[in-house]
């Protein structure tokens, strides 16, 4: 069964989404996409929790997602983005969801 990974990183009150996202696309994007495939979809939060980033990542198993992530942290392209874009985040959480049968996203 698939599982579904939301990821949130909340920002430092002096780094906006815009910022965070525009960095991503041009350095962190293409490296992640090449390791762990498309987003299902990248988000800035307009209430709840301010200032954040939230992505959905699908992956085929619990043991896809660990092997996708370990090819993907091995990758000095990643380490480099990393160092840039770490002092941005406040806090990271990241959540596994199993897609009902029903869910349009599984």
């Amino acid at each position: 069964m698939a599982i579904i990974e939301e990821r949130c990183y909340v920002l430092h009150t002096s780094a906006t989404p815009a910022d965070y996202l525009k960095l991503y696309e041009a350095e962190g994007l293409a490296v992640q996409s090449e390791a762990l495939g498309s987003p299902l979809g990248y988000f800035a939060t307009e209430t709840g929790e301010l200032n954040a980033v939230v992505s959905l990542w699908r992956y085929e198993s619990f043991e896809d997602r660990q092997a996708r992530r370990t090819k993907l942290a091995s990758q000095q392209a990643w380490k480099d983005y990393l160092a840039k874009v770490r002092p941005m985040i406040s806090s990271m959480s990241n959540r596994l969801l199993s897609p009902a049968a029903f869910s349009a996203l599984k």
